[in-house]
């Protein structure tokens, strides 16, 4: 099968196109067909690290990716013998997080259930390279803004609201019943306001820490601001998030996410897409930090995206 292997460390040049060897899933796995991946802000940072930052990242169960992409969307090709919640033909959609082989590839095994990412049947109502641009972001936001516990006509900014985090935590505090602001750049004002953005504010041309505003929550999506930066817009019992934050993948957050865009209240964003063998280029774009919302890799199998 074809894949993107990371050959060094540093550079893009370093995500090569090979052909490698078909994985075969255990007893408790399932082999999927991937139809989409996505390249995540996360595939940037762990792909310039220093081999020797993976000793200590290795104490927090992260795992040195030979093959990137931490999620995807597709089809069960096989199953192994233990496996009970998935079948042959299942459409699926999930995370390939604490694993060493990731989704930039034809085909990948996960395990049916594990510790650390997520597998699920995907929205119906989506595409696979819809289904694919939303675990990571869409778990991000959600599990971030329920530690806020939100209520009912709160105030809430989204710094960042144009990103992929952003997008969807945009989406989901207003969910959750927000007054939501979003700041982001003059490009992507009407992004954010068509996600649902009550104001929209051009961190270009205005701070919103200077504009006299205070929120009940400031959600910094894009791991740019600090509390103290915050602190003077945030109400006497305000609370900052930020992504920056130590997050968890779980089931039941993923299918949350899952009921919500099958009843029509989120969707994800795509800016860019790429095929497979253009995933060193995407890792550039992703890299610049102006991707809109979610940049997705496309696999073909027999012509088949959709």
């Amino acid at each position: 099968m074809k894949a993107i292997v990371l050959t060094k460390y540093g550079s893009p040049d370093g995500l090569q196109l090979q052909e490698v060897e078909k994985p075969v899933p255990r007893d408790n796995e399932v082999l999927i067909r991937v139809y989409a991946a996505t390249v995540i802000t996360g595939d940037v940072i762990l792909r310039r690290l220093h081999p020797l930052i993976y000793i200590l990242f290795q104490l927090f169960g992260i795992r040195r990716k030979r093959i990137p992409g931490h999620e995807f969307a597709g089809e069960i090709e096989a199953v192994g013998s233990r496996v009970t919640r998935f079948k042959k033909g299942d459409e699926v959609f999930g995370t390939t997080t604490g694993l060493s082989v990731g989704a930039s590839a034809e085909y990948v095994c996960l395990p049916e259930a594990w510790g650390k990412g997520v597998l699920a049947i995907k929205p119906a109502n989506m595409t696979y390279e819809e289904a694919a641009a939303v675990p990571v972001g869409g778990m991000t936001a959600l599990y971030l803004l329920r530690t806020a516990n939100i209520q009912n006509g709160q105030k809430v900014l989204i710094y960042g609201a144009s990103g992929s985090v952003g997008t969807f935590a945009v989406q989901l505090a207003k969910y959750f019943g927000a007054e939501v602001t979003g700041v982001c750049s003059t490009a992507n004002l009407e992004l954010v306001k068509t996600l649902g953005a009550d104001t929209v504010i051009d961190y270009t041309q205005e701070d919103f820490t200077q504009n006299g505003q205070t929120y009940d929550v400031i959600f910094d999506a894009v791991g740019k601001l600090s509390p103290s930066q915050s602190k003077s817009s945030l109400k006497e019992k305000g609370i900052y998030l930020s992504v920056k934050s130590s997050t968890s993948e779980k089931g039941e957050n993923l299918l949350f996410i899952k009921e919500l865009i099958e009843a029509g209240k989120i969707k994800p964003v795509i800016d860019r897409r790429y095929a497979l063998e253009q995933t060193a280029e995407a890792h550039r774009y992703v890299e610049t930090g102006h991707k809109k919302g979610n940049v997705v890799i496309t696999m073909v199998h027999h012509g088949n995206t959709e």
